[in-house]
């Protein structure tokens, strides 16, 4: 929201996409969490993601429908990316350069810590364009590690026929 929620708002279904998607992703880590994780904090770290973004998402929508009115609920999106950014770190047992898998969860734990610090601040100065232009970065960061990531990408250079069309 670069432009502020004046902008962002003249159109009524934009305000609640971001909340959306927050709570979306919540509930989508619950099957991540029961049917793709074999260990126990794999499963403690996917439940405090699941947890926190439900929580995001759902104290954003409750603000935009004014079911709650004190602004502190903001507080729940840094709070959010800090638990996400700290299990991705916590839950990777593997340094930098060990994987491709353990690189992406290293940056992606350190992209949400800033992420949470970034989001701290637009709290604090809702207006300041440097604070909303570091969000939209952060979840800009967020698709571009998540783009590189995969198997079949073009940074990685040559692949085997095998690996899967492109």
């Amino acid at each position: 929201m670069i432009v502020g929620r004046e902008v962002w708002r003249r159109r009524s279904w934009r305000a609640y996409l971001w909340p959306s998607v927050a709570f979306l992703m919540g509930i989508l880590m619950w099957p991540v969490m029961v049917f793709f994780t074999s260990s126990a904090i794999h499963m403690l770290a996917h439940g405090a993601w699941a947890q926190t973004m439900m929580l995001a998402g759902a104290s954003q929508l409750a603000l935009l429908r004014g079911k709650v009115r004190s602004q502190l609920w903001e507080l729940t999106l840094p709070f959010a990316l800090a638990v996400s950014g700290a299990a991705f770190l916590i839950h990777e047992q593997n340094p930098w350069f060990f994987s491709r898998a353990a690189f992406l969860h290293h940056a992606l734990g350190w992209t949400a810590i800033a992420g949470a610090v970034i989001t701290t601040g637009r709290f604090a100065r809702p207006r300041s364009p440097v604070f909303n232009a570091g969000f939209a970065l952060v979840l800009v960061a967020f698709a571009a590690l998540l783009f590189c990531d995969r198997n079949v990408a073009p940074i990685f250079g040559h692949l085997s026929p095998l690996a899967g069309g492109r």
